[in-house]
């Protein structure tokens, strides 16, 4: 193979692996939020491509990914998820999500943190028909307990009392 030929499909991988880089931070602009011990005076989340706010975060010390649903009354996690992070599951009822009546386990998660903003004693709810499989929903039982401000593409969170 000439020269040539090798440096153009080299250039080529380089521009497509560039693209990609590009896309991937852009679907997720919060992948790389800040973990810390929960003493942040405000948490700024930025809406990715598909128009969800997504970032990392911890259950209970464990790293997770969130989805934000401020539709979803309580943190609805995966059965996957759930027994990775050896949550106990309590009684069992039925929730209504937006694809129809599911059959979940109520439970307590002991610390839920995204960025340096952390809630105790949260409740959640592990439904084992969840079909978004790799996320948790953060929902409000956990965001209920901050102040919520939208501007523009962005989400803030500031714990209750304080001013960003």
């Amino acid at each position: 193979m000439r020269s040539g030929t090798v440096m153009m499909i080299a250039g080529w991988l380089l521009l497509a692996a560039l693209i990609a880089w590009v896309v991937q931070g852009r679907l997720n602009p919060n992948a790389d939020l800040l973990m810390t011990d929960g003493v942040a005076t405000e948490v700024t989340l930025k809406r990715g491509l598909d128009g969800h706010y997504s970032a990392p975060g911890l259950i209970n010390g464990q790293r997770v990914e969130f989805l934000v649903d401020t539709g979803a009354s309580v943190v609805a996690i995966p059965t996957p998820i759930a027994q990775r992070l050896n949550l106990p599951l309590g009684t069992a009822s039925l929730a209504h999500t937006a694809n129809g009546t599911v059959q979940a386990y109520n439970t307590r998660l002991a610390q839920v943190t995204l960025g340096g903003i952390t809630a105790q004693n949260v409740a959640g709810s592990v439904l084992p028909s969840m079909a978004n499989g790799d996320a948790v929903l953060l929902g409000m039982s956990f965001l209920a307990r901050f102040d919520i401000r939208m501007a523009g593409d962005e989400m803030h969170l500031t714990p209750r009392g304080l001013q960003p």
